[in-house]
């Protein structure tokens, strides 16, 4: 009876057995195993975390309501990553906290949008979405990457990277994005016919109750902390060892360890043929991060103790502004086929070649 049950919950929830890395990664860390192994096996262990803390949102947001729901759900999305980012942050690796938070946004825009909409175009044909809500993201994406321009052009005119003088202008951009992101919540919650945040238009009961809900939550809240104390603490070693550069590790793996749960989500209802939701999904996981987890991260890094500031590198700047350009121009007319996904995930995979090549 055990044995058909774990069947059925690893049939419902396929992610469940990556929980099976989690031992060994930290056994592992304690072991001083190969740094390489243990970096991929705490990212490995990360996958199933984030679904639970995905998992625990969305029960709260059945018993929260439609509203609360959608703010728990805007607000916890990228946890997980947030997380990782945090740690990195302590152990003083900006330089890939920033090209995380451009994987994450090019990541969601090209890959999970591209191949929702190659997936979900295959089975269903041509499939439609709320043209008017996606304009609204597409608009403050582009105010997001205009926000994280200015900062990295003026910078070198205003003084040294690290100055008080550059600071306070990451400072006072920062402020502004999560005022706009709190407005743009604001605006979706308020709108006439919000985008549902659950999987189905009559959403059933949760398997959890709000208790187990809250501790699952806790629970993988603190298994990420616990896994991202091990992933971040081999990076130095992976970098000199396997020569991935800390840039492509920050802007290609960390972004998609962090968020396969939710970039499932977005291909299954895709299939279902609900694109709403998967495009939904995607551009308003990049806002997060464009605009709130980025702006947030300035300001508890200061906390920290190592300041991080909007200054981005012309080669993010390149791909964030390509990133937000294509899929702007494949969402404005409201429908989506396998092609214009084909083409997305064309340009995330010729992005993914350049960063991997890019030199450490």
């Amino acid at each position: 009876m055990k044995i058909a049950q774990i069947k059925h919950n690893l049939t419902a929830n396929p992610l469940m057995f990556f929980l099976i890395f989690i031992p060994f990664a930290i056994a592992g860390n304690v072991f001083n195993w190969n740094p390489g192994v243990v970096f991929a096996l705490s990212a490995l262990s990360v996958i199933p975390l984030a679904g639970y803390i995905g998992a625990a949102t969305e029960a709260l947001s059945y018993y929260s309501g439609p509203k609360i729901g959608g703010l728990l759900n805007a607000t916890l999305g990228n946890a997980a990553e947030l997380i990782i980012t945090l740690v990195a942050i302590r152990e003083g690796f900006l330089e890939l906290v920033k090209a995380s938070i451009t994987g994450s946004v090019i990541g969601n825009l090209l890959l999970v949008m591209g191949f929702a909409m190659l997936t979900g175009g295959l089975k269903n044909g041509v499939q439609r979405f709320n043209r008017s809500h996606t304009g609204n993201h597409s608009m403050l994406l582009v105010i997001s990457i205009i926000a994280l321009v200015i900062p990295s052009l003026f910078s070198s005119s205003i003084g040294s990277n690290g100055s008080p003088h550059v600071e306070a202008l990451s400072l006072g951009v920062a402020g502004v994005m999560i005022i706009i992101y709190i407005l743009g919540l604001i605006y979706s919650l308020r709108a006439s016919s919000p985008v549902t945040f659950s999987l189905d238009e009559k959403q059933p009961s949760p398997a959890w109750s709000k208790i187990t809900a809250i501790v699952v939550l806790a629970a993988a809240t603190g298994g990420v902390v616990w896994i991202s104390e091990i992933l971040v603490g081999t990076v130095d070693q992976v970098v000199s060892t396997l020569g991935f550069s800390e840039f492509f590790l920050g802007i290609i793996l960390i972004p998609v360890v962090g968020n396969v749960a939710e970039h499932l989500v977005a291909v299954q209802v895709a299939l279902r043929n609900k694109m709403d939701l998967s495009v939904e999904i995607a551009l308003s996981s990049s806002l997060q991060v464009a605009l709130f987890v980025a702006p947030l991260l300035v300001f508890i890094s200061l906390v920290i103790g190592n300041p991080l500031t909007l200054i981005f590198n012309v080669f993010e700047l390149l791909a964030l502004g390509a990133a937000v350009m294509i899929s702007a121009l494949v969402s404005s007319d409201g429908e989506s086929n396998w092609l214009e996904g084909a083409g997305l995930l064309g340009v995330y995979f010729i992005l993914g070649i350049a960063f991997f090549l890019f030199p450490s």
